[in-house]
């Protein structure tokens, strides 16, 4: 890895917001991520996805929204007390499995019908990113999709922008890459991008 990268955002910055404040980015209370929220599931082109796979649930409340979308939905995050309060959200959904893991190092096996990278990309710095990216390619069958959903403002310790995370993966969207880019829009405060894998 380029020496100059900064460095991919890990448990320790984590568990740190969380011990902060329980509800870092207002999931749980704040109308713009309700918003957000509806307008990501609207932007859903399925009724039902067989498995989908969440990167960074994070407190479990977009989780406990799309899983009843899902067969099986695996949410994922890298802070332990996070998945704690999602746990507690998603108990009464026995479709919805909950686990601890650092990605893109330790990502699961098995293919997903929908993947959903949102508010997560830009904490990874531009190599890890690619690696995740890969990951995500790779798991996706034909004709399964990608929900990308990031803040678009630039926040001093992401070693990313929102930007940069939705150009890197529509720049794998052209007529020679892995997806193509179903639809796409862009709000006052974050930008949502939905691509089919090839």
């Amino acid at each position: 890895m380029n020496e100059n990268q900064p460095n991919t955002l890990g448990e320790q910055y984590f568990d740190a917001v969380y011990r902060a404040n329980d509800d870092p980015w207002g999931f749980e209370t704040s109308p713009y991520e309700h918003a957000k929220y509806a307008a990501s599931l609207a932007a859903l082109p399925r009724s039902h996805y067989p498995q989908a796979f969440e990167i960074g649930c994070s407190l479990g409340v977009f989780t406990a929204l799309l899983a009843p979308r899902c067969g099986r939905l695996l949410g994922v995050d890298v802070s332990e007390q996070a998945l704690a309060r999602a746990r507690q959200r998603c108990a009464d959904l026995p479709q919805v499995a909950l686990e601890r893991r650092r990605l893109p190092d330790e990502f699961p096996e098995g293919q997903f019908d929908l993947v959903t990278l949102c508010e997560v990309g830009y904490y990874w710095n531009p190599a890890d990113l690619a690696r995740a990216a890969a990951g995500i390619a790779a798991a996706v069958p034909a004709g399964g999709q990608l929900l990308l959903v990031h803040w678009t403002a630039p926040v001093h310790d992401y070693p990313l922008t929102g930007d940069e995370v939705h150009e890197f993966f529509l720049q794998r969207a052209g007529p020679d890459g892995p997806w193509r880019h179903l639809s796409g829009q862009r709000q006052p405060q974050y930008r949502l991008d939905v691509l089919e894998k090839r």
